[in-house]
């Protein structure tokens, strides 16, 4: 049986009456671009994250890059302040740093939980950072409460990159309300996906919140007067429409993905496959599993041989890009290691228990299979 890595399909069939009349009342309403759906989602999102406000963009690498803006124009950033980051995030987190013309300082995750902590993060800082970009990366969210203290101490702005966590809960409190601000993304293939590009910011910053907004819609809060240098990233009332629809099951969606992932991590049992460290399953929705092995070119392959599809989150750092070779010198091990090492196996709501048991299944017969095939040479 042919297991897909990810089956957005299916994922959105289940919805499709739901989506099909969302839309209908969309085309209906003739009111397109921050319209009664936009506010009404950015209400219901707000209310799950536990935050005073949300504002739509247009993607969540628009939501990065507007808030470290509003910081700027708010006089708390200026050009060629610091903000740390993680090493191994996607590159679009590091994009919203020098696209604000503001310099990326790399920290190393734990080579375990694939997060940074307050441990690495203290051991870049310099009298030059502003901002620290906890990147809750996988579905996992950083130990936020020990990152806030040491922030708190040293006089930073936090910024979660929650793009793939929503939903993921420490100490009662959900993604996107720890920090000063939030960026989501709501990329199809996301926990809460839209069917289209879409983000967000979440913040209890009601000011923040309003230049934000500004900046995103031409750096106007009233028509034709504009008080800032803005950009066009609003997030439009299809997607708005959809993704309420969608909202309504994320927690459910949430639970379906840990049970799947609590099947992986006790029985899959394979020496040559390190499994990722959960110390509270709250704290994590799965938006991926990642595995790590030595043997990442053959066990892939292995996979794909019994129907299994897997992805590689992310092959090459940032730092390791052509876009940032300015960066290239820098030694970072661990980060390095995870992009030679790291496998996502198939997560997916709709995945059946026939399929799971599979995916256990071939992972655990891959050191048999390699045996046998050694022997074979000889």
């Amino acid at each position: 049986m042919k297991v897909p890595f990810l089956n957005l399909k299916a994922i959105n069939q289940r919805d499709e009456v739901e989506l099909l009349a969302a839309c209908e009342r969309v085309i209906k309403s003739g009111w397109y671009i921050n319209g009664q759906e936009v506010k009404d989602f950015e209400a219901d999102f707000a209310s799950y994250c536990g935050t005073q406000a949300c504002v739509g963009t247009a993607n969540g690498l628009d939501a990065l890059r507007l808030t470290l803006a509003a910081w700027k124009v708010q006089g708390v950033l200026k050009d060629h302040d610091e903000v740390i980051v993680p090493a191994n995030t996607f590159i679009a987190t590091v994009l919203a740093i020098t696209d604000n013309k503001l310099v990326p300082v790399f920290a190393e995750p734990d080579p375990d939980s694939y997060v940074i902590t307050t441990e690495s993060v203290k051991a870049v800082l310099t009298n030059k950072c502003r901002v620290v970009i906890p990147v809750h990366l996988y579905g996992q969210l950083v130990d936020m409460d020990s990152l806030l203290e040491f922030a708190q101490l040293h006089n930073l702005l936090v910024l979660e990159d929650a793009a793939q966590a929503h939903g993921a809960v420490l100490s009662s409190k959900r993604a996107g309300s720890f920090g000063h601000a939030a960026a989501f993304s709501f990329y199809p293939g996301k926990n809460l996906g839209a069917l289209g590009d879409a983000g967000a910011v979440t913040t209890n910053d009601v000011q923040l919140a309003s230049v934000i907004r500004a900046l995103g819609n031409y750096g106007s809060e009233h028509k034709y007067i504009h008080q800032y240098q803005g950009m066009n990233s609003r997030l439009d009332c299809i997607q708005a429409a959809m993704l309420r629809v969608k909202l309504a099951n994320l927690d459910a969606d949430i639970q379906i993905r840990r049970a799947i992932a609590l099947r992986y991590l006790a029985e899959i049992r394979n020496p040559v496959i390190t499994l990722p460290l959960i110390t509270d399953h709250n704290r994590h929705v799965w938006h991926l599993f990642v595995i790590r092995t030595t043997q990442r070119i053959k066990l892939q392959a292995w996979l794909a041989e019994n129907q299994i599809e897997t992805l590689v989150h992310y092959p090459c750092a940032p730092h390791k890009q052509l876009a940032y070779a300015d960066y290239a010198h820098l030694q970072l091990p661990i980060t390095e290691l995870l992009q030679e090492q790291v496998l996502s196996l198939p997560i997916d709501p709709t995945m059946t228990d026939v399929q799971i048991t599979q995916v256990i299944d071939v992972c655990n017969a891959y050191m048999a299979a390699t045996t046998l095939s050694e022997k074979g040479k000889l």
